[in-house]
């Protein structure tokens, strides 16, 4: 009788342990870090942003060094799998020899899944460096998707952020931010979606392009300490769902492509700037917010 107790005590054991959100039956331990540039500390101008600024070839070193400082933390507390994404502006910024060997890095556009490709194969997911909404008006270099063309970008009727759109796409996987780096105006509109996540504030904002920072060393060391927190609370932390099927509202600064767009099926002009589409999940709003923000006739052969 002591032995059936025990087997059944055993078995109970080993169900609960397979059942830990993130956790497989292999113990592995997979997380995502997405990483963008605007929210890496120092960064305030778009002299930091692009290969023709002055400052670009600095920050580039200081938005790597933050995401191995997540690396890093991550591996120290558990993670058995790293896929770093580079979410910034041609997606080739990150300087990928500097990451260690086991570490696999997601580059350039177009790609599946966007920002948070790789949200498909892992448990966990991390923003790196993300800055607030187009509509923010307190974020450092706030925009959504493109500063150049958008002026709205809603999910359900809400507008979002780049970090709470990518957060509904991950959440898709059922996969959860569990932390974020960035301003304070990012922060708080990445919380306001998906709950109080772990986050590592680099500098408080002044205006669209001044902030008070850190520097880099110390945004360094606070992201470490974060994500060390993180991965500690990770099954305090659930998946971002919205609604399906999804409804999406995005606005231009042209008129013309909300007029172009409303030739074709599905796509509703809302108002000058402004159409709507819905689509099945958030899968399938990513693949049409991709095609709507990065097509253009010179792409054609």
């Amino acid at each position: 009788m002591r032995s059936v107790v025990c087997l059944v005590f055993a078995v109970a054991a080993l169900i609960a342990a397979f059942a830990l959100p993130g956790v497989q039956a292999q113990g592995r331990l997979r997380v995502l870090i997405s990483v963008d540039m605007e929210g890496v500390a120092g960064t305030v101008t778009g002299d930091q942003l692009g290969p023709t600024g002055f400052e670009y070839g600095r920050f580039r070193d200081f938005m790597t060094r933050e995401a191995q400082a997540a690396v890093a933390a991550a591996k120290a507390a558990g993670a058995t799998d790293v896929i770093v994404a580079d979410a910034h502006g041609n997606g080739e910024n990150l300087l990928i020899e500097q990451f260690p060997a086991d570490v696999r890095i997601i580059r350039s556009w177009p790609r599946q899944l966007g920002m948070v490709a790789g949200a498909d194969q892992v448990d966990a997911v991390m923003f790196i460096g993300y800055h607030a909404s187009t509509n923010n008006v307190q974020g450092v270099r706030a925009h959504t998707f493109s500063s150049a063309s958008l002026t709205r970008v809603a999910l359900n009727g809400v507008n979002v952020s780049e970090g709470s759109w990518a957060a509904a796409i991950a959440g898709h996987f059922n996969a959860p931010v569990i932390m974020m780096s960035g301003d304070d105006a990012a922060i708080a509109e990445v919380r306001a979606a998906v709950g109080n996540i772990e986050a590592a504030e680099t500098k408080r904002t002044l205006g669209f392009h001044s902030a008070i920072t850190l520097t880099p060393q110390a945004s360094y060391d606070l992201i470490a300490a974060r994500v060390k927190s993180a991965m500690a609370r990770r099954a305090e932390f659930k998946p971002y769902k919205v609604t399906t099927p999804v409804t999406v509202d995005v606005s231009f600064k042209n008129y013309t492509p909300a007029e172009m767009l409303a030739y074709l099926p599905g796509f509703e002009r809302t108002d000058a700037h402004s159409i709507r589409f819905r689509a099945k999940d958030m899968v399938e709003a990513e693949a049409i917010r991709t095609f709507i923000t990065t097509y253009r006739l010179d792409m054609a052969p």
